[in-house]
């Protein structure tokens, strides 16, 4: 078990909301908008980034509240080891996030290091049709899942681009030597951040070879270097492009404009060109190899919403079979409790109405 005890304040439609007796699966039941996807949401701000809805901390925060939030939960990590974590927002400064762990104030990216958290929301079946911006994210995400410091050389690669980018568009031609000290701290963090990708890539793809085509299709997974790769490489690519980059006033070629590739096994065909079932079917293979490499270490958590919604009871008796023999804790949401009659004996149920919570059974 990873989570318990879990409280939400002024989250979202939740003005107190208290989560006991978790179990491996854990089920959120109610009618659309009663408030179960924001609990999913309170459990993704428990690992770095901005949560499953990437949206403003001020959108989090209880409407005609007080104008902050805070959420909590009780970690087991071992049979007797607990740790209390928690994040939120102050009075003071309602726009920037604040974390502790044990009660001690901590960064967000430390999260990471306690809790390895995954999703997957309705929001995301159209990834592979998406921006190959929104696809790096995701990759990043599961990088960050299995691998904590990944974050952090993703935070300092974009801070040094952002960097090189105001030097490029901005007055005279810069000076090269400080576009020299803006490139290495670039290319140091870059080629961390092709390492971790290309090694989740290599990990999923691992998981993913000896699966079966059905029920789930099985993707392939590919990934298209935006320029470079070593340190050393980046470093010679950016310094001999500097010219061109000043023309276009931006970084032409790097890890932010690397590609996550994806086509169905079966087919071998582009998971863009797919039809929405086979879509939806590749991300749920990837989001359950990736749980079963998450919870090889640290405590993982699976937080799946809508997920049951459109698969027949082949697919979905496949799904909670899956799920069952993962070591993470799962979090799933509906609107019928029908669905998930194969898992009910085993599962946590909560009834979720009008942003209250009330535990069933």
């Amino acid at each position: 078990m990873a989570l318990d005890r879990i409280t939400l304040s002024t989250f979202r439609n939740h003005a107190a909301t208290r989560l006991d007796g978790a179990a491996h699966f854990n089920l959120l039941v109610g009618e659309n908008g009663a408030g179960k996807t924001n609990v999913l949401e309170a459990l993704s701000l428990l690992a770095p980034g901005r949560g499953l809805r990437r949206a403003p901390l001020a959108d989090m925060a209880e409407q005609n509240g007080v104008g902050t939030f805070a959420i909590s939960a009780a970690l087991r990590t071992g049979d007797d080891d607990t740790v209390q974590i928690g994040t939120g927002t102050l009075p003071e400064a309602p726009g920037r996030r604040v974390v502790q762990i044990n009660g001690a104030a901590a960064s967000a990216l430390a999260l990471g290091e306690w809790l390895a958290i995954g999703w997957l929301t309705p929001a995301m079946d159209r990834l592979f049709a998406d921006s190959a911006s929104a696809r790096r994210r995701y990759l990043d995400r599961l990088a960050v899942a299995l691998d904590p410091a990944h974050a952090r050389h993703a935070s300092r690669y974009e801070a040094a681009l952002r960097e090189r980018n105001r030097l490029l568009a901005d007055g005279p031609e810069p000076d090269a030597a400080w576009l020299d000290s803006i490139e290495v701290q670039m290319a140091e963090a870059g080629a961390a951040l092709t390492a971790g990708r290309v090694a989740v890539i290599a990990a999923l793809s691992a998981e993913l070879e000896d699966l079966p085509d059905e029920p789930f299709a099985r993707p392939d997974l590919a990934y298209i270097p935006g320029g470079g790769g070593s340190a050393d490489a980046l470093r010679e690519e950016w310094r001999r492009t500097r010219g061109r980059d000043r023309a276009a006033g931006r970084t032409l070629t790097g890890p932010h404009r690397d590609e996550l590739e994806v086509q169905m096994a079966e087919k071998a065909m582009p998971a863009a060109q797919c039809s929405t079932g086979e879509q939806k079917a590749m991300l749920i293979a990837i989001t359950l190899a990736h749980a079963q490499l998450a919870a090889g270490g640290r405590p993982g958590v699976l937080l799946l919403d809508e997920v049951a919604a459109h698969l027949d009871p082949l697919r979905r008796a496949a799904l909670f079979e899956r799920l069952r023999e993962s070591g993470s804790q799962i979090w799933l949401t509906g609107t019928e409790i029908a669905p998930f009659a194969d898992i009910l004996p085993e599962a946590a149920v909560w009834q979720v109405a009008g942003g209250k919570v009330e535990r069933l059974g």
